[in-house]
């Protein structure tokens, strides 16, 4: 499908916080916009074990492919805009880590860009997870089987 017109692509990654709601204010001045989707994820505490986690990247290498993958997601669906925003650094339980947003004329293509992008995400993006736990030393998280099967129904075009 083709897109509205030229998407605007925003992707920062940052150590400090995100403000959601300005997020999506900037995304509603675009042309065309009748949908927003968003996804924000949130450290969790897995059952009260998690004191933490420290995210690690390369920089500039991160952005770049960050970019790379929003631009496949615009040339996929018909979109008025994307913001991709990802933290680094120690992320306390309850912070937000990551914000997707995507808009466009329809929630169809909505949803399915910020599906995409989160799969991409979980999976492939030059991230680096360690876990802090509440009561011992931490361990470094890969992707889940499920995250990759869920990357996977995406093929590549």
């Amino acid at each position: 499908m083709p897109a509205i017109a030229e998407p605007a692509i925003v992707v920062r990654v940052a150590a400090e916080a995100f403000d959601i709601a300005r997020e999506i204010a900037a995304l509603r001045t675009l042309a065309g916009v009748g949908a927003i989707v968003t996804f924000t994820g949130v450290c969790r505490d897995e059952g009260g074990t998690l004191a933490a986690l420290e995210l690690e990247h390369y920089p500039g290498m991160a952005e770049a492919e960050i970019r790379r993958t929003a631009e496949e997601a615009a040339a996929r669906w018909p979109l008025a805009g994307i913001s991709v925003i990802h933290r680094f650094g120690r992320i306390a339980v309850g912070d937000d880590i990551v914000l997707v947003a995507t808009a466009s004329t329809h929630r169809e293509a909505a949803f399915a860009a910020a599906s995409f992008l989160m799969d991409y995400l979980k999976t492939r993006a030059p991230f680096w997870k360690k876990e802090h736990p509440v009561a011992a030393s931490g361990g470094w998280v890969a992707p889940r089987a499920e995250d990759h099967a869920a990357a996977a129904r995406w093929g590549k075009k």
